[in-house]
Order: C-alpha cells, then sequence, then structure tokens
C-alpha cells in the first residue's frame, strides 16, 4: 500500500497526550500550594512555567508522531 493511497482518520490515540496537560494545568487543587519552592518561586508558579516545556515536548511528540 502506498503512502499516498492511505486515508486520514481524523484522529489518532497520539491525541491522547494532550488531555495529559489539559489535566495538569486545568485541575488547580493539585498544584495550588506555596511549598516545595524552587530559588524563591512558589511551586504554583514553577509548575506552570515547566509545563510550557513540557507542553511544547509533548506538542512536538504529537505533531511528529501524526506527520503524514
Amino acid at each position: 500500500m502506498n503512502p499516498q493511497d492511505r486515508t486520514r482518520t481524523g484522529w489518532s490515540w497520539w491525541y491522547l497526550l494532550f488531555l495529559i496537560q489539559f489535566v495538569a494545568v486545568l485541575w488547580p487543587p493539585f498544584f495550588n500550594k506555596a511549598e516545595p519552592s524552587w530559588i524563591g518561586m512558589p511551586f504554583f508558579y514553577w509548575y506552570q512555567l515547566a509545563w510550557i516545556i513540557v507542553g511544547a515536548i509533548l506538542t512536538a511528540i504529537v505533531y511528529f508522531a501524526t506527520d503524514d
């Protein structure tokens, strides 16, 4: 089967990685605390900043895994 003959279904199991990002940053009781602090920054802030990097990595994984 040629790669050009494949039909695109529009959904892939790789998209579930986006769910990890959503749950991790949209559920405040999970990260609504001040300790542990890192370089003087409360947990709430560095947790959100860390998810920017993790989110970019997960988005790149999904992009390259689902790229035709």
